[in-house]
C-alpha cells in the first residue's frame, strides 16, 4: 500500500506535455512501508513558482525549506531523514551547499549521496531527493 503526498506548500512537479496536455509524471512524495520519499526537489519558491535565490546556499535552503513542506504533509519531519541524494549542476557550489546542509543537520545527518546535474533548467544549481522515516 501506498500515500501519494501533495502539499501546496512546496512547488508542484514540473509539468511535461503528455499528449498535448501539461501533466506531471512524478508525486512530490510516496509514503509506503513507513517510509516517505521524496522527489527530487527544486529550488523553486512556491509562493512565486520561480527560483528567486541565486547563490548555493539559497538554493540549497529552498530545497530543503520545500522538502520540510512535503514531509509535514506526511506527519514526519527533516528529523527522521535517513537518506538524501543532492544533485548539483557544478562541482563547485559542493561546499557552499555543505555550509547550509549543516545548519538543517548539525548533529545525526542522513545518509547521503551526491551525483551531478545531467540536465541544464535555467537558474538551477542543486536538486534534493530525500527519504525519510514516517
Amino acid at each position: 500500500m501506498r500515500t501519494i503526498i501533495q502539499t501546496p506548500n512546496a512547488p508542484s512537479p514540473a509539468p511535461l506535455l503528455v499528449d498535448g496536455a501539461p501533466r506531471a509524471p512524478y508525486s512530490q512524495a510516496v509514503a509506503a512501508g513507513g517510509l516517505v520519499f521524496v522527489s527530487g526537489t527544486f529550488p523553486v519558491d512556491p509562493a512565486t513558482g520561480r527560483i528567486e535565490a541565486t547563490t548555493i546556499r539559497g538554493q540549497t535552503a529552498q530545497c530543503l525549506r520545500n522538502i520540510e513542506a512535503i514531509l509535514a504533509a506526511a506527519n514526519t519531519s527533516l528529523a527522521n531523514a535517513v537518506s538524501a541524494t543532492i544533485i548539483l549542476a557544478n562541482e563547485e557550489d559542493f561546499a557552499g551547499m555543505n555550509e547550509e546542509w549543516v545548519k538543517w543537520f548539525p548533529t545525526n545527518p542522513p545518509a547521503r549521496q551526491g551525483a551531478k546535474l545531467p540536465v541544464r533548467i535555467p537558474n538551477m544549481r542543486i536538486s534534493i531527493a530525500l527519504i525519510a522515516h514516517a
